[in-house]
């Protein structure tokens, strides 16, 4: 998996097939043990 930024304990991932779980353009963002999915397109979270 790809990260395309690192910043403030903050990784950002974009992952190039991931069309099973979301349907959207999105990213991927982590810091420490959290997650948080974000459509690209607006911000709106996914999970």
């Amino acid at each position: 998996m790809p990260s395309i930024s690192m910043f403030y304990g903050l990784i950002v991932y974009m992952y190039f097939m991931d069309n099973k779980q979301h349907k959207l353009p999105h990213i991927h963002v982590k810091h420490q043990d959290n997650e948080v999915i974000v459509q690209i397109h607006d911000g709106t979270v996914l999970d």
